[in-house]
């Protein structure tokens, strides 16, 4: 960076050499820009760390801060210099709109596609033990919508699957929190604070740095940067009372209002803004387990997130007891930094392509989940195509194992009820997952061969599902 900045000094003074000839006419444009750097710092248009010769993607941002708001001392601070481009920080913009900026080059230089399969390498390297399958799953959730619950057994690895990725993918830990949640989280204020009712001037921010972090997220500076809020065991709590807010901008795009009147500060005396809304960069992750201390989730919570289900299943365990190794989360740090800009540019691609086949089978699944209301609406559906989508982008699944997926974390997580209510629906979506003049009968439903089976995910769920039917007389996705 240091050898940038000085290369850079000495592009412009050469630069300035071309229009004036005095020495101290140069000088004096040198020195006036550290001093513009300083009131750009002091005014919160940059970051702390801002280095007016190396952030050159700033100056657009700059400008439109300058040309848009009147902010005093501005003139004097941008002292023109008698006779020639009217200022400093004018012939900087001159001189960089005028040249080939090697910052840009530089950028593109450290940018890198996505690659799925550095991260599950790297996820291997660290002793974690994940399925292809399912790291692909759990970064194609995030990519779809910024909002995915990772459920399923105590222990599982639910918690290390997101550290896992946000070590690899983040610069530092100011990029994401780990929040415990608590059971005495009645309404918004763990994570957004509030407001002191004792002084007009001062706000109350979390313990849990969460509101610190959305703010961080926020600033057009790090919009190349993503951020991640990982909310543990989300369902200590009511998450319709604390997490009603987030539930209600992610779909409205709306603000969230933290206090009306005069700006207040913090307890740090950092400016707090009366209102925030969802960075398109942040992502928030929540780990649920299902036992008698923790509530179950309404179907408007699930509608909004992708929930992928974790299990331990006899492979997995003895692959473990047969290389048991310590996890060491320090070998992902930063590995997928140079990507964290292009997995952005995926995240807010948003368009999704009709296709026939995708169509056909949806509707099928549709109609027999509608005949005990758990039938799917317009953003399900959409989410639905734009998580296939995100599958096909980073990975080379089929049709039939995009589908699949699909089916388990967006259509299953509702279905819910009693024995007599889902014993018929459940025996016909089961059907579905099975080839084409497949019978299925519940009694000899381990005998189906893998071969005859289409969407063997959500096949196997369906199964476990009917049976916790049968034993119980009860049956839900969420399970203990």
């Amino acid at each position: 960076m240091e050898n940038t900045i000085n290369q850079n000094k000495k592009k412009f003074e050469e630069f300035l050499r071309t229009k004036v000839s005095r020495d101290t006419t140069i000088k004096q444009y040198l020195n006036w820009m550290n001093k513009i750097q300083g009131w750009f710092i002091d005014k919160q248009i940059v970051k702390k760390n801002f280095n007016i010769w190396y952030d050159v993607d700033e100056i657009s941002k700059i400008q439109d801060f300058l040309n848009d708001e009147n902010k005093s001392n501005w003139k004097a601070t941008n002292k023109p210099i008698k006779n020639w481009m009217s200022s400093p920080w004018n012939a900087w913009v001159s001189f960089n709109s005028n040249q080939d900026i090697i910052f840009e080059e530089q950028e593109e230089q450290n940018s890198e596609e996505f690659d799925i399969n550095s991260f599950i390498k790297n996820v291997s390297e660290s002793g974690l033990v994940f399925s292809e399958s399912l790291i692909t799953r759990f970064v194609s959730s995030l990519l779809t919508k910024p909002f995915v619950l990772l459920t399923g057994l105590s222990g599982s690895g639910k918690t290390k699957i997101a550290q896992s990725f946000v070590t690899w993918i983040c610069e530092d830990e100011s990029q994401f929190k780990i929040i415990p949640v608590g059971a005495d989280w009645t309404n918004r204020e763990p994570l957004l604070g509030y407001p002191n009712g004792l002084n007009s001037e001062e706000y109350i921010s979390p313990d849990s740095k969460a509101l610190n972090l959305i703010i961080e997220a926020s600033k057009l500076e790090n919009k190349n940067k993503p951020y991640f809020l990982i909310l543990d065991e989300m369902n200590l709590s009511h998450v319709e009372r604390y997490f009603a807010d987030f539930l209600s901008i992610m779909e409205s795009g709306d603000k969230i209002k933290l206090y009306s009147g005069s700006t207040r500060k913090d307890l740090e005396g950092n400016d707090v803004p009366s209102e925030i809304n969802w960075p398109k960069n942040l992502f928030i992750i929540g780990t649920v387990n299902i036992d008698e201390t923790t509530y179950m989730f309404s179907p408007k919570v699930l509608d909004r997130a992708n929930t992928i289900e974790f299990r331990v299943d006899v492979s997995n365990i003895k692959s473990f007891f047969d290389l048991p190794t310590k996890i060491d989360l320090s070998v992902l740090e930063g590995k997928g930094l140079s990507m964290a800009k292009n997995f952005l540019e995926i995240a807010t691609d948003n368009t999704i392509e009709k296709d026939q086949e995708y169509s056909e089978i949806l509707v099928k699944f549709f109609n027999e989940l509608k005949k005990i209301g758990a039938e799917f609406g317009y953003r399900t559906g959409f989410e639905i195509l734009l998580l296939i989508k995100k599958l096909n982008t980073i990975s080379n699944v089929s049709k039939n194992e995009s589908i699949d997926i699909a089916i388990m974390q967006k259509l299953l997580p509702k279905l819910h009820g009693s024995r007599s209510k889902t014993s018929k629906v459940l025996d016909a979506l089961i059907l579905l997952c099975l080839k084409e003049g497949q019978t299925f009968s519940i009694a000899k439903s381990d005998d189906i061969l893998f071969e005859n089976i289409k969407y063997p995910i959500a096949f196997e769920k369906l199964v476990r599902m009917y049976k916790n039917a049968l034993d119980n007389g009860f049956t839900s996705y969420a399970e203990a």
